[in-house]
């Protein structure tokens, strides 16, 4: 369960819904009410404009071009860059890779690192609270370079048991790989704990930062992680762009993950040498316009204050755990201390993909199934479950709509 106590928030919601076009609409004929921000957050009007305004005024390749549309497309391209390493602390601008998002940096890093220093018999933790994304990757490089699985067990309410973990680790632990916040469950993980842990046995830990990117503070020098990895569309930003940031140290000693242009410094038939950081890891041409609008999502989150935003969506978390629990019937599942804002529910008797097509004839946008964390879904004996969602744009009203909803579906449906 979140906190009792509500945090005021100077957060002015009618003005910040102004900036969201597409929240203005109505489906199937009631105004939306969109909970589905742990799969993708909505996307201001100026980052919208960003990439119309790049595709009309400088759409060029970068890097290369010596010409102005090239230097100005490359100029704007590198300062998200910048902006990425200041929003998570990094040390260095060339600690900052860009990627397709949180799946293809996972990859990147089991498939880099875990190839280049895995050994037959090695360990690698990952947790029962991950996504497929941070499972499926390990099992490929484990599987190849025959190394061991572990999972650090997730308690009834939904947090990590912190002592399993700890029996976990032995000398052969070398990658362990967990989430900063639980999609499914919303769970907000002790990552620093974990981290130190992991470093008196001199593994390396990644950090998976879909959940956390637009509500938690990052600070990946603090934190001490190895790698830490974010999405931009869940951080109201584009799809199909993000951020892998790895220390540079580490990253120096990895191989290249792909091969291509601007990844190279000379290229013989006989041999080839790469580029330096961070381009080593950056293979043809980027979604550069993606990247370009990325920055002003980034901004977006650093003007409104992340202690704003988390005081706002805690607010909203806290007020609709009290609502939905008044209903018969529902079952919370996820009741951790600390949490994103994640509302994770079952309805007995009623199947959660139904309640997400009654709920969606009403306007309101949840999502319903596994989540993409089967193995979690199956710790608790279940299919899924309907997870609602809040982001800065959300009010109470809409959460009112959501359980006048609720109560509709289960009087019909009983």
């Amino acid at each position: 369960m979140p906190n009792s106590t509500s945090i005021l928030s100077p957060i002015d919601v009618e003005r910040i819904r102004k900036e969201f076009p597409i929240l203005h609409q109505q489906v199937n004929g009631r105004d939306l009410v969109y909970f589905d921000n742990a799969a993708t957050s909505q996307k201001p009007a100026y980052v919208i404009q960003a990439l119309t305004d790049y595709y009309q005024g400088y759409n060029a390749n970068i890097h290369r071009g010596i010409h102005t549309l090239a230097e100005r497309a490359t100029k704007a391209y590198e300062a998200t860059r910048l902006t990425a390493q200041q929003f998570i602390n990094a040390a260095s601008e060339q600690e900052i890779i860009f990627t397709r998002g949180v799946t293809e940096s996972i990859n990147l890093v089991a498939s880099s690192y875990g190839r280049a220093f895995l050994r037959e018999g090695d360990e690698i933790i990952l947790s029962g609270l991950e996504h497929h994304s941070n499972i499926v990757p390990w099992q490929m490089v484990a599987a190849e370079k025959k190394a061991i699985l572990k999972i650090i067990p997730v308690t009834d309410e939904g947090e990590l048991d912190l002592d399993g973990y700890k029996k976990l680790l032995t000398s052969k632990t070398k990658i362990i790989a967990v989430n900063h916040a639980s999609n499914s469950l919303g769970t907000i993980n002790p990552v620093k704990e974990i981290i130190q842990l992991a470093h008196q046995l001199g593994a390396v830990v990644l950090i998976d930062g879909a959940q956390a990117g637009a509500h938690l503070p990052i600070d990946v020098q603090k934190m001490d992680c190895d790698f830490y990895c974010l999405s931009s569309h869940k951080m109201y930003g584009p799809t199909g762009t993000g951020i892998l940031y790895g220390k540079k140290e580490l990253l120096e000693k990895m191989p290249p993950y792909q091969g291509g242009g601007e990844m190279i410094k000379e290229v013989t038939f006989e041999k080839t040498t790469y580029n330096d950081l961070p381009y080593k890891f950056e293979a043809g041409t980027p979604n550069i316009a993606d990247v370009i609008a990325f920055k002003f999502a980034m901004d977006f989150i650093t003007e409104l204050g992340k202690e704003n935003i988390a005081a706002h969506e805690h607010d909203l978390l806290l007020y609709a755990t009290q609502q939905i629990l008044k209903l018969p019937a529902v079952k919370l599942v996820g009741t951790a201390t600390q949490k994103v804002s994640v509302l994770s529910f079952r309805v007995e008797g009623i199947h959660h993909f139904d309640i997400g097509q009654m709920l969606d004839a009403r306007g309101i946008a949840v999502r319903t199934g596994h989540h993409c964390t089967q193995p979690l879904m199956d710790r608790y004996g279940i299919e899924g479950t309907v997870r609602a969602s809040f982001s800065v744009y959300n009010t109470k009203a809409e959460i009112d709509q959501l359980i006048e909803g609720l109560e509709r579906i289960i009087n019909f449906m009983k």
